[in-house]
This record gives structure tokens, sequence and C-alpha cells, in this order.
């Protein structure tokens, strides 16, 4: 046999057993999806036969996928039939309701904010009325994820609520036809001082990108736009296409925006931009935060690599995951994480390795010494595997602890609603200020309800409090100190407000404007004060500094 017949059957053998043996690995795998999947119902019927008390048959079986897939990521879910309509708002921004947000405050439901032209906005409902009833069902007991479902439903159907509100004897009864509402995914834009254009982006939810270009066309037809902020801080992401449509509004055809790579062919895609932009020259700047997440960071990481807009903030989520929703039987459906997304410069900006634990159990960081460096268009250097890293990093403004609390227990909320009931009439929103007769109503009221928050060291005096008042051996001494100590942290919580007063002023007054005017009134005043916001304008008026940080470094 010559040595090409040899080399011949050489091939042939190892591709019949390449063959083979793929082959064999495949039948093996499907053996073992089958045998476990027979002791996973064996189980799942056995223990609903015999377990000592009765078990629901849908709960317990979600309880079962749902720790399946809580061992691969948080983003790999079980979507049965009852959440298909939270899905679907989560992508659309659409739903069936009355249009009014809530909030829990103790075992009370309140209304937080009815939407601009909303069901509930135009039957009178109003910041601050507490629900007692929905369609006959007592709202007490229920948390606000229970509340907001019995609001929701088919548009056309009618919600039937009584309202406690302030300074009204009698419960208040409204009947509420439910309309389809829109959720915005545009929050606020506006054009800034010195020709700037402001846009924010709370969700990419469908039409998000098509939300940016008509109210950036809007400004510009109102004059010359000398530079955008797009805002995407607390943006947690959404709908891919949409990402990309955004990007193409100021690159230009034809660029490769992201790609996706994944263990089957059908995972594997590119997207490019396919229109004309916008705009391909105007300098904009991104600001990002910690909640940049997903398609925001599709966006601010591509702009980026292209060189075409300055990022700035603080270092984004870092999800450079891809989900697909399949179906499955009775209208129920899986996400599941089906690839990484690479952007344009060839980087997966994931950060968490979720294929591998610790020792602890928990999913690690993608370590240092996997951090690999790529390049810009311009040939600035970028990294991998831990979100994107803004061009400027800012400090994200914070607020103090005192404020937190005042915020966070709904105080300056509830005095905002006694202060409406109790002041018919404001001066124009750029003429409001909190007075010294306002500031010191303010005072008088949290000192009468300085028992409705607590601070941090209060938090931790109430359970020595409770163990004394159970502890059958507590002397008269130790509640002498006890209450000592609670006056003299209530008299620290009126010091550190007197402290804090222009920062609590400032929310204070948002929340007053809120009860008077349209949140597009009340939210430019936010905009005006934001350190951030006005850290990106003055690069945009800074020409040769924003040219600078886009040049490749030498």
């Amino acid at each position: 046999m010559n040595r090409c017949k040899i080399t011949t059957w050489i091939i042939y053998f190892f591709f019949v057993f390449g063959c083979f043996s793929a082959n064999a690995q495949i039948q093996n795998k499907n053996f073992e999806i089958g045998k476990n999947v027979e002791i996973f119902v064996d189980v799942y019927k056995t223990v609903n036969a015999n377990y000592v008390d009765d078990i629901d048959p849908g709960d317990f079986m979600k309880t079962g996928i749902d720790e399946l897939l809580k061992s691969l990521d948080p983003y790999t879910v079980y979507i049965p039939e009852a959440e298909i309509e939270d899905f679907r708002i989560a992508t659309t921004g659409q739903y069936g309701g009355i249009g009014a947000l809530i909030h829990l405050d103790g075992e009370d439901i309140v209304i937080t904010d009815p939407y601009k032209d909303s069901p509930a906005k135009r039957a009178g409902i109003k910041a601050g009325d507490k629900i007692i009833s929905i369609n006959g069902k007592t709202a007490k007991g229920l948390d606000t994820e229970e509340i907001a479902q019995l609001m929701k439903g088919q548009a056309g159907g009618a919600v039937n609520l009584i309202i406690e509100r302030y300074n009204e004897p009698n419960p208040l009864s409204f009947s509420i036809v439910r309309e389809v509402i829109n959720i915005e995914s545009v929050d606020y834009y506006n054009r800034l001082d010195q020709d700037i254009a402001y846009i924010k982006l709370d969700g990419f939810t469908q039409n998000a990108s098509t939300n940016i270009k008509n109210a950036f066309i809007k400004m510009r037809n109102e004059g010359k736009i000398k530079g955008l902020i797009l805002d995407l801080r607390g943006n947690g992401g959404g709908l891919l296409g949409e990402a990309v449509d955004l990007v193409n509004l100021f690159v230009k055809s034809g660029v490769e925006v992201v790609s996706m790579k994944g263990q089957i062919a059908s995972s594997n895609q590119t997207f490019r931009t396919r229109n004309q932009p916008l705009d391909a020259d105007l300098p904009v700047v991104v600001l990002v935060d910690e909640q940049s997440a997903s398609s925001s960071e599709i966006v601010g990481g591509a702009l980026q690599d292209l060189d075409r807009a300055v990022i700035m903030g603080q270092r984004t989520f870092g999800k450079g995951l891809v989900q697909n929703v399949l179906p499955l039987k009775y209208n129920s459906q899986v996400k599941i994480t089906t690839a990484k997304y690479y952007i344009p410069s060839g980087r997966c900006i994931q950060a968490i390795d979720y294929g591998h634990k610790n020792e602890y159990g928990k999913w690690d960081k993608v370590p240092d010494s996997l951090i690999t460096k790529f390049q810009t268009a311009g040939g600035r250097p970028v990294y991998d595997g831990a979100g994107i890293e803004p061009d400027v990093i800012t400090e994200p403004y914070t607020l103090n602890d005192i404020t937190i609390a005042l915020v966070g227990q709904h105080i300056l909320f509830n005095f905002a609603t006694y202060f409406y009931y109790n002041t018919p009439a404001i001066p124009a929103i750029d003429k409001f200020e909190i007075t010294d007769a306002i500031w010191n109503d303010f005072i008088e009221w949290v000192k009468q309800h300085h028992n409705d928050y607590k601070t941090v060291d209060q938090f931790l005096l109430t359970p020595l409090q409770e163990y004394y008042k159970e502890e059958k051996n507590s002397s008269p001494k130790v509640e002498s100190a006890l209450k000592e100590l609670q006056n003299e942290l209530s008299n620290k919580k009126i010091n550190a407000i007197e402290e804090n007063k222009q920062e609590i002023k400032r929310i204070l007054k948002m929340e007053i404007l809120s009860r008077y005017y349209n949140y597009e009134d009340y939210i430019k005043f936010s905009v005006e004060f934001d350190p951030e916001i006005a850290k990106a304008k003055e690069l945009l008026l800074n020409e040769k500094e924003y040219k600078a940080i886009l040049k490749p470094a030498k």
C-alpha cells in the first residue's frame, strides 16, 4: 500500500472515528437529559402525592424551575402565563391601567403621582390619596405589587377605588375606566442655556430611538444646537435593536455597532447602522452610572469605541449577555442567555463570570489578570470585562443620611401633601422658594411627626427598647435612660435637618412643585441643579477640551 493510500485511510479513520465520537457524545448527553427529566418529574409527582401538607402544584413547580435556572445566571428566568403581561410592559412600555404610581407608607397604599393626562389624573386622583379598597377588596395588608395587579387589566374595564384624602371627613369614591397607558421612554428633554440639548432616556422599550429622534428634531428646529447631553444614568437597558438605532442617529450608515456570539449558529449576529444619521458631527456627552446596563452599555460603549462621544460619569454595571425569549407550553415562556455581545472594538464588557463560583458559592467578577486591552477607532485604550469606564470620571451626587431618611420614609412627601391642602396657590414655578415661614412650618411639622421616621441610630436603638420592654427585670433606671436617649436622638434629628437645610430645601421645593405643576415643569428645576449635567455642558462648550479627550493618546 503506497503512502498516499495510507494517508487516505488515516484521514478516513479519524473522520469516521471523530463523527462516531461526536455522535456518541450527543447520544450520551441526550440520555442524561432524558434520565434527569424523568427523575425530576418523578420527584415532583411523589412529593405532591405524599407530602404531609397540601401543596399548590403550580407554585411548587415554579419554585423548582426558578431554583434550577438560578444556578445559571440572574437573567435566565421562567415566565409563567400569569407574569406575561408584566414582561410585555417591560418591553413595550404599554399596559392597561389607570396611570398612577403608588408607594407603601406603613400599612397605607398611597398614590405617589398620577401620570399626566392619565385616566387617574382626569378622574381627580391626587398625590397623597390613600387607597382604602379596589373593586371592593380592602387594600390593607396588600403590597404595592398586589395593588398594581388589581388596577391593571384590559382597557375599557372599570377600576372602582375608595380613597381617603387629607382634610376630607368622608372617603371618596371613584370609578375609573382603564386605558392603554404608555410609559414614556424619554423621561425629559429640553434646550438648556447656551444652545445645549438635553435628553433623559429611562429605558429601551419599543420606539425609544424614535422618541429620541423626535425630541432631538424638535429642539433642533427651535434653533442651532452646539452639543447634546444624552443621559443614560439609571437606565437598565431593554431592546437591543433600539440601542443600535439610537447609535445610528449619530453614526453613519454601515458601521458595526454590536455583534453577538453564542454556542449555536443562530445566536451569532452582527448589527450595523442602516440609515443616514441625524447628525454625525455634533459633539455628544453620554452620562452613565453604576445602574447603566445592557443596551445603555451598548450605546455608551459603541459611541466610545467609535470615538463619537465622550462618556462621563461612573463605571457602568457590566452586563454583556444577550437573552432570547422562547415560547413554552400553556402560554409560558423562558428567557435564556444565548450569547455575549461585543462592541466595535471587539471587547465584551461582562463584569461577572457566571460560569464559575468562588469558595463561598458566589459568582466572581472577571479577574484583573483576564482583563484585556483593546483600542477605539482612533487608537485610544479601552478594556473589557468590567463595564464601560467613562472617559471623564465624576463623583455621583449623594444625599446626606438625614435627607435619605426624609425621602425614603416619605416625610418630605407627606409634608408636601399637608402643605398642598393648606395652601391654595403658590407663585409661578420660577418664583417659588422655600421661605423661612415654610421652613419653620416644616420643622414644627417634623417635630410633631418625629416618630414617623427613624435615622440609622434610631433603628439601632429600637431592638434595645423592645428587649427591655419584654424583659421582666427591666428597672425604672434603665427605662429612664432609654427614654432620655430617645429624646436626645430626636433632638439630634432636628439638628441634622438644620445642618443640611439647603439640600433638604431643594428636594422639598421639588416635592411641593410637583403638586401644583406638571412633571415637565418641575423636573426642569432638578436638571438645572445637577452637577454632572453642569459638567457635561461645560465640556461641550469647550471645543478644545472635548476634542482632546477623543484624540488618541501618544
